[in-house]
């Protein structure tokens, strides 16, 4: 164990994940060695889906998971049934996600675009066509009510004057039957994270139209989320999982060929059961969208220490706050304020920080949306390099702006 932290109190532990590529952090940490280093001895649950996951933690069978951010904010302020106070500080990193669509909604998309990129204002086209012709609408999925691919696909829709309520029929579906869904036509397009995007599109069943980065410029996406009482109970804990995942973050970000390790141990039975190749491509951010094997990359698609990723920013809490409101899962006066200092702990990250010698943000918002660039945060020594956060309409969110009208 690192001597420079406190005996963890409870050093067996049982985490949750969903089998996406965003569990590497929790994957790498066990396999590298990281939690052993720290005096803990993990076990990591794969569970079918967020509800499940959800449930699991709530009655403590799970000590803490990769959670949905949005998801921990609102099963604190008991947006879908009893309330389940959890805390997260930290985030296991930003991006990852892309809306796929079925090719043969693919193809009319095309049509509509009539030579010019496919994008959400082709949906539009393609809706308008459906309704005028009396077609129902079409289905699309996400992971979870509460999830930002449910934000972030809904964001896409409404920039292109789709109502995602009235135009669309949206239900949810996890994340391991997207493919499976799309293939039996019972969707006809999703957003989720990887590797299910570049699974349907090696399949021959579907295209990527947007990645989640083409939406909010580095979105954060997953955290780890643990029980309010556990946090207060076992602190030290608490602290050496940060620490342990913080330095598997960081040797996931370190190189191109640690990336490629990290695919064989995602690939493997025991977490994704999937093929190298395709949790590598999205690992790498080299993207196939298409079946004429149009390539895209994307260096920032899936971020797991740079730009600070692994900082809970409240602005982040916030905005997602902000979309539960626009969306109507949120009544328009909830103190959104008081829920994210409730459920985002910048101060315990800085703790762990402060053990690994990493220097973290010194304040805990920052607006977002306003670059297109990576830029720093602070001055001088202090100063910490952040990526670009742009939205795809252009908007900027204040966080301190937290009671004016929803208008984003």
């Amino acid at each position: 164990m690192s001597p420079s932290l406190p005996t963890p109190e409870l050093p067996r532990l049982r985490l949750g994940y969903i089998p996406l590529t965003d569990a590497a952090p929790l994957v790498v940490a066990l396999e590298n060695g990281h939690f052993e280093h720290y005096g803990l001895d993990v076990s990591l649950s794969r569970q079918p889906s967020w509800a499940t996951l959800r449930d699991k933690l709530g009655i403590g069978h799970l000590d803490g998971a990769h959670l949905l951010a949005p998801m921990a904010l609102a099963c604190s302020l008991g947006v879908e049934g009893v309330p389940q106070r959890l805390v997260t500080a930290l985030s296991l990193g930003l991006g990852g996600n892309a809306i796929t669509v079925a090719d043969n909604l693919y193809r009319d998309m095309q049509a509509a675009a009539d030579g010019q990129p496919v994008t959400a204002q082709a949906l539009a086209s393609v809706i308008a066509r459906r309704r005028a012709a009396g077609a129902d609408p079409l289905t699309f999925a996400t992971v979870y009510p509460t999830s930002n691919h449910t934000y972030l696909l809904r964001y896409w829709l409404a920039a292109a004057g789709i109502d995602p309520d009235r135009d669309l029929r949206l239900i949810v579906v996890p994340p391991p039957q997207m493919v499976q869904r799309l293939k039996q036509g019972d969707i006809y397009g999703y957003c989720v994270g990887e590797p299910w995007n570049t699974l349907a599109v090696r399949d021959g069943i579907g295209c990527i139209v947007a990645a989640g980065h083409d939406v909010w410029n580095n979105a954060p996406e997953k955290v780890l989320a643990v029980g309010a009482a556990w946090a207060q109970r076992y602190p030290a804990t608490h602290m050496a999982l940060i620490c342990a995942i913080v330095e598997a973050a960081r040797w996931l970000d370190e190189s191109p060929e640690n990336r490629l390790r990290a695919a064989h141990l995602l690939a493997g039975e025991t977490y994704l059961n999937l093929p190298v190749e395709v949790i590598a491509a999205s690992l790498s951010g080299r993207l196939t969208v298409d079946q004429r094997g149009t390539q895209r990359e994307l260096t920032d698609f899936h971020v797991f220490y740079r730009y600070a990723a692994n900082f809970p920013w409240r602005s982040h809490a916030l905005w997602m706050l902000r979309q539960m409101v626009r969306w109507g899962q949120l009544p328009a006066d909830a103190d959104l304020l008081a829920a994210a200092h409730a459920t985002y702990r910048p101060d315990i990250y800085r703790l762990a920080a402060a053990r690994l010698g990493v220097a973290p943000p010194a304040v805990d918002m920052k607006a977002e949306g306003g670059h297109r660039c990576a830029w720093k945060l602070g001055e001088g020594n202090a100063a910490v390099a952040l990526g670009p956060d742009r939205f795809i309409d252009g908007a900027v969110f204040d966080p301190a702006d937290v009671g004016a009208k929803i208008a984003h």
